[in-house]
């Protein structure tokens, strides 16, 4: 029985020597193949610089281009309201109209006054000329005569002051018809028939806005428009025509038809928000914009001649957030390149520095390649 196990042992053996043995000598006869690892393949855009029409989207909003508040310049109660709320008033429509009796009575008061004055003077002016001709014959004492020029020039005094006075109560009585000072839309009404108002009331009775055109009143920040400014002083940015063009956006996303342009810059920074004001004024002839609402402004801040543009899939952030790329050099091989963008034009990115015109830059195959690699270029339109 012991034999037998050794005989197995010794055979398994021996077939196991003569496997290791064949295999040896078939490997020398078919040695390994050693295959060189194939160049990655990206897609590169050559830049090209290129004249640019920059344009910065702004918050704002819209308000009135003219606001007036109508008080009341005297006292009394209101009789009747002659506009309808919300609509539009011409200048010189009546809006209000004040109980006038007490006004009236003072014009007409005035009116009598000044007849009575004037007939003291024409009395006067008839006795100083009589005077005057028997002060010439010396049948009147100087004293007399004297007396009656001062009479007559005190009677043309108080000529002056009932015409004075009647001025006043005429105007006191215009006041009691209260008219739009200017065209436009009228608001709500503070006050009803009835209501006592008074000359130095502090609430207006109500307001007009002239809302055609239209202010827009934007929000920028104070460093980017330090940095149009210098642009447009180093001649890097030019306007057409020295004029800067608006565009809005309203707030369910639709552009307004018409076109604004920019009017004035706040000479002073905010220093919660670091921001500047900035006004537009747009033409609204159809009255779609209302004082209040909310919208964007696209400035047309002028164009770039030298401006160079980089899809944005060429762009990446490194974990600091620093904007990168990866470029080939003359040799073929990936170069990171450190990147500073101005915004998004569309799909593509704003390069300031970091790039130059000729580079080429990778846009497809940035996942296979390492910075130093060598690379095949495929240039893609």
């Amino acid at each position: 029985m012991n034999k037998n196990r050794e005989i197995l042992t010794l055979a398994t053996v021996f077939m196991l020597s003569v496997s290791l043995l064949m295999t040896g000598c078939d490997n020398k006869k078919h040695p390994p193949k050693h295959t060189h690892p194939q160049m990655p393949e990206v897609g590169v855009i050559i830049l090209k610089a290129q004249s640019l029409n920059m344009t910065s989207e702004l918050p704002g909003r819209t308000s009135a281009f003219r606001i007036v508040e109508v008080r009341p310049q005297v006292n009394g109660i209101i009789l009747k309201r002659h506009y309808v709320e919300g609509s539009d008033v011409t200048e010189g429509a009546p809006l209000y109209e004040i109980n006038a009796a007490t006004y009236k009575a003072a014009y007409d008061s005035a009116q009598g006054d000044l007849a009575k004055a004037q007939a003291n003077a024409k009395i006067a002016r008839l006795t100083l000329k009589r005077y005057k001709s028997l002060h010439g014959k010396h049948y009147i004492s100087q004293q007399d005569y004297d007396q009656a020029l001062l009479s007559s020039m005190r009677a043309d005094a108080e000529v002056l002051n009932a015409k004075a006075a009647l001025e006043k109560a005429t105007i006191h009585l215009s006041y009691t018809k209260i008219i739009a000072p200017m065209s436009g839309r009228s608001g709500k009404s503070s006050v009803t028939e009835g209501a006592l108002v008074t000359d130095a009331q502090i609430n207006p009775l109500t307001t007009i806005q002239q809302i055609d055109p239209m202010y827009v009143n934007l929000t920028q920040s104070s460093g980017e428009f330090l940095r149009l400014q210098q642009e447009l002083a180093s001649g890097q940015l030019k306007h057409e025509n020295g004029k800067t063009k608006v565009k809005l956006l309203l707030e369910s996303g639709i552009e307004y038809p018409e076109t604004g342009t920019l009017e004035f810059s706040d000479i002073t920074v905010n220093e919660t928000t670091g921001s500047i004001t900035i006004r537009a004024v747009f033409p609204n002839p159809h009255k779609l914009l209302l004082p209040g609402m909310f919208v964007r402004a696209r400035l047309d801040e002028g164009v770039k001649s030298d401006a160079l543009l980089v899809p944005q899939q060429g762009v990446t952030r490194d974990p600091e957030g620093q904007a990168t790329a990866m470029v080939v050099d003359k040799n073929d091989k990936v170069e990171l390149r450190k990147l500073k963008t101005a915004q998004a034009i569309g799909h593509q990115w704003l390069v300031t520095s970091g790039l130059q015109p000729g580079d080429r830059v990778i846009v497809n195959g940035l996942q296979k390649i390492a910075q130093g690699m060598q690379v095949k270029v495929q240039e893609e339109s």
